[in-house]
C-alpha cells in the first residue's frame, strides 16, 4: 500500500502544512495510509487528533515520515538539512521554485528523486491550477503589508491607502495581472486607492477593464511606461511570473532610485527569483529593508502568514493530484495527464521540464524517455 508522509515545514516562519484532515480521509478512502509528523499542523491551528480521528497514523519525527514514504508531500523546497533524507525513487510533492533555489535541484538530481513542483503543473487551458490559491493569497495580502508599511511609524511615507476626504489616495502600481496581480488589485481598489495594473497581455487587461468597470486603470506594459508610474507610486507590487523560470527584472535598480523616500515595494515574485532588481529574499521575522530609502518587502512564504486559510485553499487544490499519484504511481499517473507531467521537474538523475531545465543552463530530457510512461 502506498504512503504518503507529511512532514511539519521547517523554512523559518512557515506555519502551513501540506493536507488537512479531510484531504487524509479522501486518501484514505483510496486505499492509501498516511503518515504525520507529530505536531505538523499545529501551526496552521490543526491538531494531531484531527488528523487520527481522519485515519492518518503520525510519526515522532521527521526522519521517519521521509523513511517510510512513498511520496513525500510538502510545502516548501526542501532546505539542505533536508536532503540527506532523500533517495532514489522517492516522489516529492510540493513547491520547488528550481529556479530560484539550483542547490535544491542539484540534490534531487544527485539523489535520484522524482521531483513534482506544483507550480508547474498546468492543463492545456495554460493555467497554473496548483499556484492559483496561493497567488490569491499572496496578491490580497501584498496591498494589506503594503498599507502596514506606509505607515510612518513602520518606515513609510505615512499615507492612507484610501486617503481621506480633499486628500488624494494612495497610488498603487500592480506589475503583472495574472492571479497574483489581478487580486492585488481589487483588494487595493476595494480599499479605494488609485491604482495602475501594468501587463503586456492586452485581452488579459481588457478582461480587467470590463470586470472592475474604471475602479482599476490598465496599461500596457513596456519600460517608458513602468518608468514612469514606478516614479509616482506610493507602493509598487510586483506580480510577475514566468512558469517554472526566473521571473523577469521589471523594475531597475534605477527605478527604485526615482521612488519618493518612504514608498513601499512588495516582490511577490522573489521566489522565482524577484521581478525587482533591488530585491533580496527575507523572512517573515525579519521582512523588511531599505535601498534608496525605499522599503523593501520581499518575503519568500508570503501565504505562510496567515496558516489555516492556505493550508485549506491549497489542499483544496493539490489533493485530487496528489491522490492521482498515489492510486496509479508516477509512472501511470504522468502517462494519463499530461497536466501532472509538466509538474514533474527532476526524475532518475535529469530534468524533465523544459523551463525549469532553460533556467538551469541544463539540457531537458523527455519525461516520458525517463519514467518509462
Amino acid at each position: 500500500m502506498t504512503i504518503v508522509g507529511v512532514p511539519a515545514e521547517i523554512k523559518p516562519d512557515e506555519y502551513r502544512v501540506a493536507i488537512t484532515p479531510d484531504g487524509v480521509r479522501e486518501l484514505h478512502l483510496h486505499g492509501v495510509d498516511v503518515l504525520i509528523e507529530a505536531g505538523a499542523g499545529i501551526g496552521a491551528s490543526i491538531p494531531d487528533e484531527d488528523y487520527v480521528a481522519a485515519g492518518a497514523s503520525i510519526a515522532a519525527t521527521a526522519a521517519e515520515v521521509w523513511e517510510r514514504s512513498d511520496i513525500v508531500c510538502k510545502v516548501k523546497e526542501p532546505l539542505a538539512s533536508e536532503f540527506e533524507y532523500f533517495r532514489e525513487g522517492l516522489v516529492l510533492f510540493t513547491y520547488l521554485h528550481l529556479a530560484a533555489y539550483p542547490a535544491v535541484a542539484d540534490a534531487l538530481l544527485d539523489r535520484g528523486v522524482i521531483g513534482v513542483a506544483y507550480e508547474t503543473v498546468q492543463p492545456a487551458d495554460g493555467t497554473l491550477p496548483l499556484l492559483a490559491p496561493m497567488s490569491e493569497v499572496a496578491g490580497r495580502m501584498s496591498v494589506q503589508i503594503g498599507a502596514h508599511f506606509l505607515e510612518r511609524h513602520n518606515g513609510g511615507r505615512g499615507v492612507l491607502m484610501g486617503g481621506a476626504p480633499g486628500v488624494r489616495p494612495a497610488r498603487v502600481v500592480v506589475l503583472g495581472a495574472g492571479n497574483v496581480g489581478w487580486n492585488a488589485a481589487w483588494m487595493a481598489a476595494g480599499l479605494e486607492a488609485e491604482v495602475d495594473l501594468l501587463d503586456k497581455n492586452v485581452e488579459r487587461l481588457r478582461w480587467v477593464d470590463q470586470i472592475q468597470m474604471g475602479r482599476v486603470t490598465t496599461l500596457t506594459s513596456n519600460r517608458g511606461q513602468v518608468e514612469r508610474v514606478v516614479e509616482q507610486a506610493d507602493l509598487v507590487i510586483g506580480a510577475v511570473l514566468v512558469p517554472g523560470g526566473r521571473a523577469p527584472v521589471v523594475v531597475s535598480e534605477d527605478m527604485v532610485a526615482s521612488m519618493r523616500p518612504g514608498a513601499v515595494v512588495v516582490d511577490i515574485a522573489i521566489d522565482q527569483g524577484g521581478c525587482i532588481e533591488t530585491s533580496r529574499e527575507t523572512t517573515h521575522h525579519d521582512p523588511t529593508f531599505v535601498v534608496h530609502d525605499v522599503v523593501h518587502y520581499a518575503v519568500g512564504n508570503m501565504p505562510g502568514a496567515v496558516p489555516h486559510t492556505s493550508t485549506y485553499a491549497l489542499t483544496n487544490v493539490t489533493l485530487p493530484y496528489l491522490a492521482e499519484l498515489a492510486r496509479l504511481g508516477v509512472r501511470q499517473a504522468v502517462a494519463v495527464d499530461a497536466a501532472l507531467a509538466l509538474g514533474v521537474n527532476t526524475a532518475g538523475g535529469h530534468v524533465v521540464n523544459a523551463a525549469v531545465a532553460e533556467a538551469l543552463g541544463k539540457a531537458a530530457v523527455d519525461v516520458h524517455d525517463v519514467l518509462g510512461s
